[in-house]
């Protein structure tokens, strides 16, 4: 896979969609910036990190065996990979919390944000965008989020880190279409952020107690509310309050 590095850029995600090529003959590239302006992540959420302390950047990745009904497998491919890279440097308490942050320690180290080029045809190319927290320290502003150094007291060379994510992306994807979807579920299931114990969640303007039971194959949160009701949630309908 093709890494280039940039000083500062608005946004990963919006500067690496240059590179595809609308027939789809185009080689993976990962795009890194020591500094986002405009970073984005989930709910519209801008990710604002210290430059040069953190890792920041998007994968342009052409898509052949994964269909627009298999979106939230890529998901689940792209979590668990960053996982495994973490539990291999002995990151304690390693989770997702639903649909695709990272956390450690109950404290968010990381996120990643998928956009998809979708065609006729399905998924012809996924956009992947991911940012870790890697050596800044202070989060004063977000309380919640931490970093591999706040974590392990070490120093860690974010291009080091950069080089060993997108080798073990590039191998997880080049595989997807043969991954065992049920397998990678489970995984993924058994890595979920405060699954089956009480959680506190809001919904528009109402708060209640539920506990996380699952996820459905098609991304949605599944929550065991009072008296063994179950109900399934999209992202933008619920939100987790610990």
């Amino acid at each position: 896979m093709r890494i280039i590095k940039v000083n500062a850029i608005d946004s990963t995600n919006t500067f690496v969609r240059k590179f595809y090529d609308n027939n789809g003959q185009f080689e993976p590239v990962c795009v890194s910036a020591a500094h986002q302006t405009n970073g984005r992540g989930q709910r519209g959420a801008n990710w604002n990190v210290q430059p040069g302390q953190n890792l920041t950047f998007s994968i342009l990745y052409p898509q052949q065996d994964l269909n627009i009904s298999g979106y939230f497998k890529l998901n689940i491919c792209i979590s668990l990979a960053i996982l495994e890279v973490l539990a291999a440097k002995n990151l304690p308490q390693l989770k997702v919390k639903w649909p695709n942050d990272i956390m450690s320690q109950r404290k968010k180290l990381g996120g990643i944000l998928i956009e998809n080029i979708v065609k006729t045809e399905g998924i012809v190319a996924s956009i992947i965008g991911i940012g870790i927290n890697v050596n800044q320290t202070n989060f004063n502003e977000l309380p919640q989020a931490t970093s591999l150094k706040n974590v392990t007291g070490i120093h860690w060379s974010v291009d080091d880190l950069l080089h060993e994510l997108c080798e073990i992306l590039d191998l997880r994807l080049r595989s997807i279409g043969v991954m065992d979807t049920k397998e990678l579920m489970e995984n993924y299931e058994n890595h979920l952020f405060r699954k089956d114990v009480i959680s506190t969640f809001q919904v528009n303007e109402d708060k209640f107690n539920g506990i996380i039971r699952g996820v459905t194959s098609e991304g949605k949160l599944q929550v065991e509310k009072e008296e063994q009701v179950f109900q399934t949630f999209d992202l933008k309908e619920i939100k987790l309050l610990y």
